[in-house]
């Protein structure tokens, strides 16, 4: 796992409770992770989500993959966990706006330190979020203590590729990121082999490269008055970001980043 000094939660917040946030959303929708609807789709068949189920979203962001799992996958009630109050705001607003306030529930805490009931529900879940997450050892002993046993812990997250980063790339894409760490796939098993899981499914989706394409697409080719205007129509910053996110690119092509989906479950 590589790490990096003086990025914390802190940070994070201000990502997603300021214009980079709306940034992400605008290229990526809703649902910002890698693949949309098809990765959650792809991750909640792996981990056999499914009808009357219950479940806690930790990292849930707005919350677009809680009403996911009730629209798509007929599970009965959700609980979303995020440090932020901006994305929660949004999210239980958005569903209000679906109608679905009823069966969805969230908590603005520490996703470490959840305050959420014991082996309460079914599986836990989590896209593409866990890497803003310093502590991933912490992460995953809570992940298991809310999960009933022979309940499933299922996840994706943009994790280190088969390929190693170099102590300069790391520290340039984990800073530009904010992830104060940022795990591979050993490593994520390692974690929930120690908390005594079951490992069903941990694999590369190999969706990083041509996705963050996509994304780069969308905004030097169809969105570019709109992230500029997101940013204040400040072109310097705007190049910089694209910037990045070419390097982010190049590292995922060359197998230095990818997405990581892990199926596991509590024994």
């Amino acid at each position: 796992m590589k790490t990096i000094n003086k990025i914390g939660l802190s940070d994070v917040q201000a990502v997603y409770s300021g214009p980079e946030g709306d940034l992400w959303e605008l290229i990526m929708g809703q649902q910002i992770h890698i693949g949309g609807l098809t990765s959650s789709m792809d991750l909640s068949e792996q981990a056999g989500i499914g009808s009357g189920m219950s479940g806690v979203d930790l990292c849930c962001c707005n919350g677009a993959g809680m009403r996911f799992l009730l629209r798509f996958r007929n599970v009965d009630r959700m609980t979303g966990v995020d440090a932020t109050e901006k994305v929660i705001e949004r999210g239980r607003w958005r569903c209000a706006e679906e109608g679905l306030s009823d069966r969805i529930n969230f908590v603005q805490a520490d996703v470490c330190k959840t305050g959420l009931v014991s082996a309460s529900v079914d599986f836990v879940w989590g896209e593409d979020a866990w890497c803003y997450v310093s502590d991933k050892a912490a992460l995953v002993r809570e992940a298991l203590r809310l999960v009933r046993p022979g309940g499933i812990i299922a996840f994706t997250d943009w994790i280190e590729g088969p390929q190693s980063l170099s102590a300069e790339e790391a520290e340039r894409f984990m800073r530009f990121m904010k992830f104060p760490s940022f795990q591979d796939k050993f490593g994520y098993e390692a974690l929930l082999k120690d908390v005594g899981c079951q490992i069903l499914v941990s694999d590369y989706t190999g969706r990083f490269a041509p996705y963050i394409e996509l994304y780069l697409n969308m905004l030097e080719k169809q969105l570019t008055y709109d992230a500029l205007k997101i940013l204040a129509f400040n072109q310097e910053l705007a190049n910089g970001l694209l910037d990045e996110m070419r390097f982010a690119k190049q590292l995922a092509e060359s197998g230095k980043l990818d997405q990581g989906l892990f199926v596991a479950r509590r024994l």
